[in-house]
């Protein structure tokens, strides 16, 4: 499909543009999915629940929700996708229309990385880490993904002591620079985590993921890259996801906000967190759903046009419910978005001192199941 286009979610409108923008653009909801929680595992605390599935049953679970708008799947290299199975994802893509949106090198999972992947101090561990970064970025190309999903879950640390921090986010963004290089015209997106499984990740949050992007392109030389970025496009973008993003105590909406300020909004990831805690993975809606629509409204203020990637681990339901649970509650919450008055939205947050309490008192008013039988709005 070649470098998507994310240059527009930087513009700037005016509040004339910005209205006319949102009563006229409406997010197009492609779902894909990760095939690692097509089949949950057992946790630290209980063993598995269901029966483990192989990669063809997956798939074909994703072949079977392509009617109810699955539109992609993402997997890791090499032990969800790989050389020896690539040609299952070709048949699923020709027989389903349900292609490969992203192939993600698994730089956390293995004994190898027990101190770091790309920012591992030793060279021969760190050596490997890039050539798998490499090869993953290759198969991105051979399938024409839209981007290499990149999760630095094992870089991190638990105590901080003598550690020299600024090496290690040398090393890891050295070597994402390396990688991009070595396969140039893939864009990475990146998805920053807090904590867990390490103590504390590199590069956590929303606004060290920006610095880490444009400190790779910084060290980017290959002539097609350079090219692309003198365009102004962006090689390595975000996959915030929502999670994540809850449990650094960070704002949904002006995460995302933050990363489409830069036209980096290459991908997201959706489920249910609340603030702070363990990453749990819940459907979509299932928590703050309040949230969900916010974070919505600002990927349609900004013009998004990507996939929204359904990360959940539904151990105690089948994933096909899961799923469709969690692909309606987008939907639900999007068309909830679409019908509100953006007009008066816009000049409530232009004019907050004219219109005091009116846009909290229109919200529980466009939630409510029965809003004819609240009192009337107030006065805008």
């Amino acid at each position: 499909m070649g470098m998507i286009d994310l240059r527009d979610q930087a513009k700037r409108r005016t509040p004339e543009e910005l209205i006319k923008h949102l009563e006229t653009f409406e997010l197009e909801l492609k779902f894909s999915a990760g095939v690692w929680f097509f089949s949950p595992g057992g946790g630290r605390f209980h063993e598995r629940y269901r029966p483990e599935l192989s990669i063809a049953e997956r798939l074909e679970i994703a072949a079977e929700l392509a009617d109810y708008g699955l539109a992609a799947v993402e997997a890791h290299y090499p032990n969800e996708i790989n050389e020896d199975n690539v040609h299952l994802y070709k048949k699923l893509a020709e027989e389903s229309g349900v292609r490969v949106v992203t192939v993600v090198p698994n730089l956390f999972y293995d004994a190898d990385w027990e101190f770091g992947s790309l920012s591992n101090p030793d060279p021969q561990v760190r050596k490997k880490a890039v050539e798998r970064l490499k090869i993953t970025l290759q198969l991105n190309k051979e399938l024409d993904t839209d981007f290499a999903v990149v999760w630095p879950g094992i870089d991190g640390y638990e105590n901080p002591f003598g550690i020299d921090l600024v090496a290690a986010r040398d090393r890891f963004a050295d070597g994402l620079a390396e990688g991009l290089d070595a396969v140039p015209g893939v864009r990475i997106a990146f998805e920053p985590k807090p904590y867990e499984p390490r103590g504390h990740i590199l590069y956590g949050t929303t606004a060290e993921a920006l610095l880490l992007a444009e400190k790779v392109e910084s060290k980017l030389q290959h002539p097609e890259n350079r090219k692309l970025l003198d365009e102004g496009h962006a090689l390595v973008g975000l996959n915030p996801e929502v999670g994540h993003v809850l449990m650094a105590y960070e704002e949904l909406p002006y995460a995302f906000s933050l990363v489409m300020e830069y036209g980096r909004l290459a991908h997201t990831h959706w489920n249910s967190q609340p603030l702070g805690n363990y990453d749990q993975d819940l459907n979509v809606g299932v928590i703050s759903p309040e949230q969900t629509e916010a974070a919505l409204y600002v990927l349609k203020m900004y013009g998004y046009r990507g996939y929204f990637g359904i990360d959940i681990n539904p151990e105690r339901m089948p994933v096909q419910q899961a799923l469709k649970n969690s692909m309606d509650a987008l939907r639900a919450a999007n068309d909830r978005i679409n019908n509100l008055d953006h007009a008066k939205i816009v000049e409530c947050t232009l004019n907050p001192a004219r219109c005091r309490g009116w846009l909290e008192a229109y919200l529980i008013r466009a939630r409510a199941l029965h809003p004819d039988k609240l009192p009337d709005l107030p006065t805008f």
